[in-house]
């Protein structure tokens, strides 16, 4: 996400922005002319401030939904970081490294984001959940205990959990309707995630080139009319529940098109209890 645009996107949705800001934007200014890695640092804490004092304390359920999303953002952090942690596991020196150091990146700006406009904000960021990767809660025997031993498990588990985001961040959108600034920050982080997914599918379907693996999956979600999950891991089924629906906005559209392109075309939502009780007993580690 770019936070040097995101005044100029929050304008887009709140005309009075400016107003709300002068003289705030000014301090931004004032903090660029520091230097570009000083700029970079401080101005996540510039933001948090600003919105403070423009919008005023958010409302505790605001609050609660970027928790949410930062436990969800330590969950995926700690995920890339690990991967990377282990030497040689990712491949070295071509696109697979660049795309996974990227995204894990990605992911620790997103958990030092949240955490900065939370407390900003009045509240208290969640602690990084127990984990445990292999989907097993704590046992390290899941269903998918080659996690950091076999790659492309790797690889479908991290499309699994951003796939998840990008429909977790949908999913919280209406409740952060009446915060714009919050919900800007929020869309950025949601577009990103989107693009984890893509980039992670990619790579997933570059390994199966020339193998017999199937299925041969796409960089974006494509259902059958029964099933959500495309990635051929059956231990996803429900990370993927409901993205096989075909009616948008009360339309069927499977008249109109394929099953395939219909479902390819929308991501459905996952509400705040669908999602964790997705990841909570098994790679959110219960007490």
């Amino acid at each position: 996400m770019n936070l040097f645009n995101i005044i100029d996107e929050i304008q887009k949705v709140d005309p009075e922005i400016n107003d709300r800001f002068n003289p705030r934007r000014a301090a931004i200014k004032n903090i660029t002319s520091f230097g570009s890695k000083v700029a970079v640092a401080a101005l996540p804490f510039a933001l948090g401030t600003m919105f403070k004092k423009a919008y005023g304390a958010a409302t505790t359920p605001v609050v609660d939904v970027l928790n949410f999303a930062l436990t969800l953002e330590h969950l995926e952090a700690g995920f890339y970081n690990k991967g990377l942690s282990i030497g040689g596991f990712v491949p070295a020196g071509g696109i697979d490294a660049k795309f996974v150091s990227q995204i894990a990146a990605d992911e620790n700006k997103h958990v030092a984001f949240l955490k900065t406009v939370i407390t900003q904000l009045g509240g208290t960021p969640v602690a990084p959940p127990t984990v445990d990767y292999t989907g097993g809660n704590n046992k390290g025997n899941g269903p998918f205990k080659d996690v950091f031993t076999n790659y492309t498990t790797f690889l479908t588990v991290g499309a699994a959990f951003e796939d998840t985001g990008v429909r977790a961040y949908k999913g919280q959108a209406p409740n952060l309707l009446g915060n714009q600034v919050v919900l800007t920050a929020a869309l950025g982080i949601h577009a990103v995630e989107g693009r984890h997914a893509s980039a992670l599918r990619y790579l997933i379907n570059s390994h199966k080139v020339g193998t017999t693996a199937t299925p041969a999956i796409k960089p974006y979600i494509v259902s059958s009319a029964s099933k959500g999950n495309d990635t051929g891991a059956g231990a996803a089924d429900g990370n993927y529940a409901g993205e096989e629906n075909t009616t948008q906005g009360g339309v069927n559209l499977s008249s109109l098109a394929s099953i395939g392109v219909v479902t390819a075309s929308f991501d459905e939502p996952l509400s705040k209890d669908e999602v964790l009780k997705l990841l909570v007993g098994s790679f959110i580690v219960t007490p």
